[in-house]
């Protein structure tokens, strides 16, 4: 996002709040404060932004009258636990001896409704708090020490620029975007997660490594979009890859997505690189569907690969057999029970224990299968697991910065700056109870390790997300990355690899000649002249037959 709009966003927002009918003797807040969807008051405090609802009503920007506030709608559940995975985490260390013995971490969660201009507002309102008067003059504190989200790239970019010059410490769970990596433009951003530069690489190299010299790209029309797809065309460049064609969209340009989809019909080429977030490649999938687009070979990124919103009765003849990197799969002992408890509360508006006469009791005989059509990272616990890492980098860096004892406790005299948590987040090198390891690199980022998941069918036609290799940027060259062929299933169900080529092999006798106006991988092969010959696949010319050697010595490299 571009250094204008963030500061037509700024404005926008200090338009919201309506100018100071007259110079006060205190710092205040103007007009009504911004109070978190979910809070609890602790010594510390931590933020939290997410977008519990995916959907806003943006006011009509007349410039001639205070606008009015938007509107969210259409509940994500999926980002409503990660908020619970927060809360979670936060309420475990506060039971622990052993890390923060004698602090409180308190926390305030903000909705930023899937919207730039949301996450604007909740930034703000993170950094000054939800009291009128904060005393007689501005001291500079922010309301908390360091921020868990947001799960988007563009958003968290918002965040991250609106927060930097007060040096408060952002920690991002899902923001892949390689953008995010540059020190200098995000010096205090972190994240649980690696940079896409590693994931756009490790895209080129499979699509080498199943000899896939001919495939198409689509992308998101976003910074996480735009910048992985940049990654991932040079690096397909340097390993001899064609790229047939490149298209973008936006999740709101429906008349785009139809172009899109003309494009992939039209193709010639089987195999389909999909940079994309789940919300576009939801879209993209229902267009593909209803125009009957199957047998295409997709691979896949982190953010939708696992996604199991695009799991329907249709999506597997389009997605079936795609292949692609997930987040590793984690174990947290005890969320699983504490999430399910929360969201059957929430699906089924009832309490487990009916102290509350307005809301039923919930009898256990409510369908948990009626919440399988939801995204549902429960099960795996894939981008919890960095929300839970994160809180506890966040806890662990407060635990140095107070110097916490076992024996003595932290020194609760100890003022607590953002900035100080930025200086130890640096520093952070800890185990987790499930045996992850935390620390961050040069860039703020996290190792890079995915998981390589295909799509396959499981039982009573079922998806499943079934291993099949994986990616460790930690290990030597020639051990990062794994795959194990023969238990990949292709799509229709096959057990042969597709061929994905703009030209077949050009056999010995013939030469390649390049198509006119198509990329290197698109050639004719020409036979030989009288007199000359060529000895291998895909040779580039035809040499002069020397007679006097012997024909067959010389084809087998003798004298």
């Amino acid at each position: 996002m571009s250094q204008v709009m963030i500061g037509l966003l700024f404005l926008w927002h200090l338009l919201t709040f309506g100018a100071a009918k007259e110079k006060a003797p205190f710092c205040q807040i103007l007009e009504s404060p911004e109070f978190p969807l979910l809070s609890k008051e602790g010594d510390v405090m931590i933020g939290g932004a997410f977008s519990i609802h995916s959907k806003i009503t943006q006011p009509q920007l007349s410039f001639t009258e205070k606008p009015s506030r938007v509107t969210c709608s259409s509940v994500n559940l999926r980002e409503f636990r990660f908020a619970q995975t927060m809360i979670f985490a936060i309420q475990e260390i506060n039971k622990s001896k052993f890390l923060l013995p004698n602090v409180s971490i308190g926390y305030r969660i903000y909705d930023n409704c899937g919207s730039t201009l949301t996450s604007m507002r909740a930034a703000m309102a993170l950094m000054n708090g939800d009291e009128w008067t904060v005393g007689k003059s501005c001291s500079g504190q922010s309301a908390v020490h360091a921020i868990i989200g947001e799960s988007e790239s563009s958003s968290t970019i918002v965040l991250s620029r609106t927060t930097g010059p007060f040096k408060i410490p952002v920690i991002s769970h899902s923001a892949t975007c390689e953008c995010l990596s540059d020190r200098k433009e995000y010096p205090s951003f972190f994240r649980t997660i690696a940079s896409d530069l590693y994931q756009s690489r490790a895209l080129a190299q499979m699509v080498k490594h199943f000899g896939w010299t001919w495939v198409g790209a689509v992308n998101s029309d976003s910074d996480y979009g735009n910048n992985g797809m940049a990654i991932f065309l040079a690096a397909a460049q340097e390993e001899g890859v064609c790229v047939e064609y490149t298209e973008k969209f936006h999740r709101a340009e429906p008349e785009k997505l139809v172009k899109v989809v003309e494009v992939i019909r039209k193709s010639t080429a089987r195999v389909i690189v999909g940079f994309l977030a789940h919300v576009e490649m939801n879209n993209l999938l229902e267009k593909l569907s209803l125009h009957n687009i199957t047998g295409l070979q997709f691979i896949g990124v982190e953010a939708w690969i696992t996604a199991d919103s695009l799991v329907t009765p249709t999506s597997f003849s389009v997605l079936g057999g795609s292949l692609g990197f997930a987040v590793q799969k984690a174990n947290i002992s005890g969320l699983g029970d504490f999430l399910i408890k929360d969201f059957w509360e929430t699906e089924f508006k009832c309490k487990e224990t009916n102290n509350d006469t307005k809301a039923a009791s919930c009898e256990g005989n409510q369908d948990l299968i009626e919440l399988q059509d939801n995204d549902d990272d429960v099960a795996e616990l894939r981008y919890s697991n960095n929300i839970y890492r994160a809180v506890y980098a966040v806890a662990h860096s407060l635990h140095s910065i107070l110097k916490c004892s076992k024996s003595q406790g932290c020194d609760r005299t100890i003022k607590v700056t953002p900035w100080q948590v930025v200086e130890s987040l640096k520093q952070v090198n800890f185990t987790i109870n499930n045996g992850d390891q935390v620390w961050f690199d040069s860039t703020g980022a996290a190792v890079a390790r995915y998981e390589v998941v295909n799509w396959q069918r499981g039982s009573e036609d079922s998806v499943q997300f079934k291993p099949v290799g994986y990616y460790d940027a930690s290990l030597p060259p020639g051990q990062k990355f794994v795959l194990n062929t023969k238990a990949i299933l292709w799509p229709g169900g096959k057990t042969e690899m597709p061929v994905s080529v703009c030209s077949k092999q050009c056999r010995p006798g013939t030469h390649k000649v390049l198509q006119k106006g198509k990329p290197v991988c698109c050639y004719h092969c020409i036979p030989c002249a009288e007199g000359e010959i060529s000895n291998s696949t895909d040779s580039n010319d035809c040499k002069k037959f020397k007679p006097e050697l012997n024909t067959k010595k010389h084809l087998m490299g003798k004298t």
